[in-house]
């Protein structure tokens, strides 16, 4: 069987978001949909896997509402669903950053067809900003992006001070991408709260740039937050860029360390992954809570075991 897997968010103000997760698990309950979807007072975003018949209903029952009107759904297919369970929570913000800023001055929204425009037209004066994590930004990336040296997210409003001393806000374009788009969304603001004039954001993320014009200036593969980790950005063959830990060997298969107390997403190649039984490091095999390793050509993501 084929199923939708759908990528969406939208900014809007939700009065009530407890009222909305008790909403959506009422409308799973009887349907074929698995995802996480998460809700706040700013919107709502979403992630999920479902039967062709429950994806149409419930794009058109999230479109039927006036709030939700223009949620804009990226959808790709897979064989098999995509996530281990409907999860549907609420949360305070849909991006971390720890500070307001105003959602009604974003970056400019630019078209993957304007995007690749750009791309081929960047000079240097344009930078080029990938605000996704390390092991996102591993696997895959654009052409000539930079990447904020960052250990998380939270610290990007002292990134963006920092940009400002080496570049001048008022001369400087900033492109902006992110996998779907949502993260560009609080950070492009961010940096127009900083002074930048220019800022663009690419539209539908990565994903949409994926589906509409294909691999055009990108490296690699696209990580996404489900059972699939990796995906090609397209049809088309996608060139293997990222290595493996140990051995340094092309590789694009992830791995959670076996021990569960480090769980760590990392990169390896299949001989060792063997060879180190799914850990991460040497250290990690002789930890207490190891799970057994389980030999697979695609790997999945696993869930960390409650603690005793």
């Amino acid at each position: 069987m084929e199923y939708f897997v759908l990528a969406y968010y939208l900014f809007t103000p939700v009065d009530d978001p407890a009222l909305e997760v008790i909403r959506h698990k009422e409308f799973f309950n009887s349907r074929d949909v698995k995802g996480r979807i998460y809700l706040s007072k700013e919107g709502i975003n979403g992630q999920m896997s479902a039967s062709p018949e429950a994806a149409g209903e419930y794009m058109e029952w999230l479109h039927s509402d006036p709030r939700f009107q223009k949620i804009s759904f990226k959808i790709h297919r897979h064989f098999e669903h995509c996530f281990p369970r409907a999860t549907v929570k609420v949360r305070p913000q849909l991006v971390a950053l720890d500070q307001e800023v105003d959602m009604g001055k974003t970056g400019a929204h630019v078209t993957p067809a304007a995007w690749k425009k750009m791309l081929q037209e960047r000079g240097e004066e344009t930078v080029l900003l990938d605000v996704r994590n390390a092991y996102e930004w591993e696997i895959g990336h654009f052409e000539g992006a930079e990447r904020p040296l960052l250990d998380q997210f939270r610290e990007f409003p002292a990134y963006a001070k920092k940009m400002k001393e080496t570049r001048d806000p008022s001369q400087t374009k900033v492109m902006m991408y992110c996998t779907g788009g949502i993260r560009c969304e609080v950070y492009s603001a961010l940096l127009k709260k900083e002074g930048f004039e220019e800022v663009y954001q690419l539209e539908g993320g990565i994903i949409q740039y994926g589906l509409d014009e294909g691999t055009h200036h990108w490296k690699g593969k696209l990580f996404v937050f489900d059972d699939r980790l990796a995906v090609p950005l397209c049809d088309d063959a996608s060139e293997v860029i990222s290595r493996c830990r140990h051995c340094q060997e092309t590789s694009d298969l992830y791995f959670n360390c076996a021990n569960m107390d480090c769980n760590e997403l990392f990169i390896a190649c299949p001989s060792c992954a063997d060879k180190l039984q799914g850990c991460c490091s040497s250290p990690c095999q002789t930890a207490p809570r190891v799970r057994p390793y389980q030999k697979s050509e695609r790997p999945k993501p696993f869930r960390r075991w409650p603690k005793s």
